[in-house]
Formats: C-alpha cells, sequence, structure tokens
C-alpha cells in the first residue's frame, strides 16, 4: 500500500473529505466532519482507522499489526501497521468498517447529506 492508494480509495468513499487540522504531516479523512481515518503522510507507517470496540480488541489479539489507537480512544480506535505486509483488502475493509462507523453514529439529518 502507498500513500496516494490509501488517500484514493478514503476519497472515494461517499461524502468523504480530507484535511491537515493537526499540521502538514497528519492526512485526516473525515465524512460530515467526523473522523474515519488518520495518517502520517510523512512517515506513512500507519493508520488509525475507527472500530467496533469488541471488534477492536479481536483484530488486536489476531493481528500484531494492530495496536490500540496512538494519540487516539483506545476503546474505539486501532493503529494498524501499514509497513508490515498486511492485505491492502483487508486494510481497505477496515477501512470501510471505520467509515460505516462513522456514518451510522450520525444524526439522520447528516446521513442524508451523503451523496449516494
Amino acid at each position: 500500500m502507498d500513500p496516494e492508494m490509501l488517500r484514493n480509495y478514503c476519497l472515494s468513499k461517499p461524502g468523504a473529505t480530507e484535511d491537515l487540522p493537526f499540521g502538514p504531516d497528519t492526512l485526516v479523512f473525515k465524512v460530515c466532519d467526523k473522523l474515519f481515518a488518520l495518517v502520517d503522510i510523512e512517515k506513512f507507517e500507519s493508520v488509525n482507522l475507527k472500530c467496533d470496540p469488541e471488534l477492536a480488541i479481536e483484530l488486536r489479539e489476531q493481528y500484531k499489526e494492530v495496536k490500540p489507537g496512538y494519540h487516539m480512544n483506545k476503546r474505539h480506535w486501532n493503529t494498524v501497521d501499514l509497513q508490515s505486509g498486511l492485505p491492502d483488502s483487508l486494510i481497505f475493509e477496515w477501512i470501510d468498517h471505520s467509515y460505516d462507523r462513522v456514518v451510522e453514529g450520525l444524526p439522520a439529518s447528516k446521513r442524508r447529506q451523503i451523496p449516494d
């Protein structure tokens, strides 16, 4: 996985936007102003993704490349090592899950604003 591949995938999600609210090195992907992915674009070593708390624990137990979210709520966020050789398809699946978690948590009025 390379930075442009991750960026393009995140931005392909309906209503997704990108921003640099934490400085020039941390690229943040949002839907309706809610974070669903964060990545250090300078180092590109890992990505933070939102996750169901029970699934987060399972993934951490199953994959050594998945850790509690760095600088995030460790119950709801995982940090995934992007340099470890995990299949891109698995990372994309986890990005989908993160995006879906955020969308599910939005008020109905915000969800209606997301293009189909």
